[in-house]
């Protein structure tokens, strides 16, 4: 490791190009860490800025290799590795019937496989920093959203990994946070569905209260120094997860009236 490098603590984000995983990297940053980013190669990544304190790389994350021989670049890179978030992630918007298994196991690969993959080849590196895993799971993480059966689901064990990790990773004093936006404009105006129906997050035109990437970070962060468990980022994932605990059938109902008729519009 040179020996030069800043002590900071140091923050992987997957997903890092996006509009939540820049807004947490600026985030991170300003409070004095260094940062990781990690996205998909292409011009979006190679159009972000070399600024003080961050580190960029390209990676397919559902290639095993790939993944693993960047995790073990980054541990040689740097002192430490005190925070990771899994931000990554791809939804499809449709009725169950059109979603085909191609398109059903990509998402989980990206946004399930992905994440606990890397969880697990980072996990002794947590260990050590007694770091913390934040994972990045959604409204639809604890509730259903209709037109999103795979996104559900992916999300859905997502946030069952990671709680059952918490209570292992507890005696090593590793914290595990979860945290679940609701609506987060990171790509609207890019709508565009890719091959197989899979969109980018954030993007879809039937979401209700939509929130800046700079305002669910800011909840996140301060979440994540407040050590809580568990985030609901925003008035409508806060709403969402006490009305769905009360009353999950009051919960179905007024999410499909309001999903419906905003898709409508």
């Amino acid at each position: 490791m040179s020996e030069n490098r800043s002590h900071k603590k140091t923050a992987i984000i997957t997903g890092g190009a996006g509009g939540l995983g820049l807004a947490l990297d600026a985030g991170l940053r300003q409070a004095g860490w260094s940062t990781v980013l990690i996205d998909l190669p292409g011009p979006v990544l190679d159009g972000l800025p070399d600024v003080a304190g961050r580190k960029i790389y390209g990676c397919d994350l559902t290639e095993q290799s790939a993944l693993a021989a960047l995790c073990q670049r980054i541990r040689q890179e740097q002192d430490s590795i005190d925070l990771v978030i899994y931000n990554a992630g791809i939804t499809w918007i449709g009725a169950c019937a059109e979603l085909s298994p191609v398109a059903h196991r990509k998402v989980f690969d990206i946004n399930y496989f992905a994440a606990t993959e890397m969880a697990q080849a980072l996990q002794d590196d947590l260990r050590r920093s007694k770091g913390t895993h934040l994972a990045i799971s959604s409204v639809a993480g604890f509730s259903p959203l209709f037109h999103r059966t795979a996104y559900a689901a992916s999300k859905h064990a997502l946030e069952g990994f990671f709680k059952s990790l918490r209570s292992e990773e507890k005696q090593h004093g590793v914290s595990v946070v979860i945290a679940a936006p609701s609506f987060v404009a990171t790509n609207i105006g890019r709508s565009e569905a890719q091959e197989n129906g899979i969109a980018r997050p954030g993007s879809a035109g039937d979401g209700v209260d939509y929130m800046t990437p700079d305002r669910a970070a800011q909840a996140i962060l301060k979440g994540v120094h407040r050590r809580r468990d568990f985030i609901p980022v925003g008035r409508i994932a806060w709403i969402s997860w006490i009305l769905n605990r009360l009353s999950p059938g009051l919960f179905a109902t007024l999410m499909e009236r309001n999903i419906n008729a905003t898709g409508k519009r």
